[in-house]
């Protein structure tokens, strides 16, 4: 959070202050091993920053996906640290609200093995047993139910487990009664804070606002603005279709949007509509631990070897087969400066850079295994024989001469929705005081 902005934004005197702290987009790892991958004080400073505005205006504030999985251990993390930060500033008590989002893995199985379908999303099968037996962490996507009940409880304080980054902004604006088309277009619009202006800066602040009729938005930085294009190009932010935000519940339609600059600094958006569904059908996501991992890097800038690298690799791969066999362990590549970063996507994948970086990830059951799998498959690209090469090795450099162990890889496992006759089957709300 930069405080300059997030200062302006207290300064205007909001109803909330909320933020949204979760993604899967940093990948499967931090869901199945269970950790952050932002350094607790970055998160210490923006929960101590958020709680003491909202204590000093008297107004609640909202977290949504905790600790950046929104999985149980990271609710609890900063259920901790709000507690701790209250007795270190000598706050008046106030009470917390939160809420878990973890599922049993047998609570699926039941269902399953009852007859009931868990759909895959964005190209996953419906799960069977095998992948979720491969499972190691599920956590439900909540709605804006839980965060409804709790503020009904009259918590001041709302740390939410896994979460849908606009519930918790269209939640509070649901509970002071302005409609649902209104109120999850202001969610959307929020979920990503200053993403919806510009230029871009990442973790500024925005002010939404909502009316029976309208939402306006408004950047807080002194050299951001929210402006029609800024606006409703963050509406087609992170997904395949435009138009659509699903939900616990419905689905926000944005096809009739219409965008109003209204100031230097402010959009207005009418035209959402929010469309109930008949079942509640909620998101899960779950991750698999696949081994332990090590990686290695090395450089090439010979041109003859940058031409030939793919037969440099395969030279390494059979080396590292003689060794270890055909399976049993993952052996990755990823040569950048020709398609590191897009794969077989990469138009240019023919006119690789005169230089090249290849990154060599070993993925095995152990870390002694992996560690030598990996190192395996970096060492060999200096013996690699191609057919014009006259001399004994030396056409790739080391950076280090070593490979360095990285974090347990895990994939995604469970990209899938439930059908739930109650939401609250699968997020447990609770209570505590600070």
């Amino acid at each position: 959070m930069r405080t300059e902005s997030f200062q302006a934004g207290v300064r205007a005197q909001p109803d909330y202050i909320a933020a949204d702290s979760g993604s899967d987009d940093v990948g499967p790892v931090p869901l199945g091993s269970d950790t952050s991958t932002s350094p607790e004080a970055w998160q210490r400073h923006d929960l101590e920053q958020m709680l003491l505005a909202a204590r000093a205006q008297g107004v609640p504030m909202i977290i949504g996906s905790a600790g950046d999985t929104g999985s149980n251990s990271r609710v609890d993390l900063y259920v901790r640290i709000i507690k701790e930060l209250a007795k270190q500033h000598g706050l008046a008590p106030f009470k917390i609200g939160y809420f878990y989002s973890e599922v049993d893995p047998e609570v699926v199985r039941g269902r399953m093995r009852a007859g009931a379908a868990i759909a895959g999303l964005d190209g996953y099968a419906d799960l069977v047993e095998s992948e979720l037996d491969a499972t190691d962490r599920i956590v439900a996507v909540a709605g804006v139910q839980p965060y409804l009940k709790l503020l009904e409880a009259g918590a001041d304080v709302i740390i939410g487990g896994r979460s849908s980054d606009a519930a918790v902004f269209a939640a509070p604006a649901l509970h002071h009664g302005f409609g649902a088309d209104q109120a999850y277009y202001l969610g959307k619009v929020l979920e990503c804070a200053s993403f919806c202006a510009e230029p871009y800066g990442g973790k500024e602040t925005v002010l939404g606002e909502i009316s029976h009729e309208d939402v306006q938005v408004t950047a807080m930085h002194p050299d951001q603005r929210c402006t029609i294009a800024s606006v409703a190009g963050h509406a087609m932010y992170e997904r395949s279709n435009p138009y659509d935000e699903f939900f616990a519940g419905g689905r926000l339609d944005m096809r009739e949007c219409h965008y109003e600059q209204i100031s230097e600094k402010t959009t207005r958006i009418t035209g959402s509509r929010f469309v109930p569904s008949e079942q509640i059908t909620v998101k899960l996501e779950g991750s698999g631990k696949v081994g332990e991992r090590y990686i290695g890097l090395c450089g090439i800038r010979d041109p003859y070897t940058i031409a030939n690298v793919d037969r440099v690799i395969a030279w390494a791969r059979d080396k590292v087969r003689e060794r270890f066999g055909e399976t049993g362990y993952e052996l990755h590549y990823k040569v950048y400066g020709r398609d590191g970063v897009m794969g077989d996507l990469e138009p240019l994948r023919n006119q690789p850079g005169h230089e090249l970086c290849v990154m060599v990830q070993g993925v095995a059951p152990t870390a002694e295994m992996a560690e030598e799998l990996t190192l395996t498959g970096l060492r060999q690209m200096f013996y690699a024989r191609l057919p014009d090469v006259k001399g004994t090795a030396g056409s790739v450099a080391f950076p280090l001469d070593e490979v360095v162990r990285a974090s347990a890889a895990y994939r995604w496992t469970l990209n899938h929705t439930i059908a739930v006759d109650d939401v609250f089957e699968l997020f447990q709300t609770h209570i505590t005081e600070a």
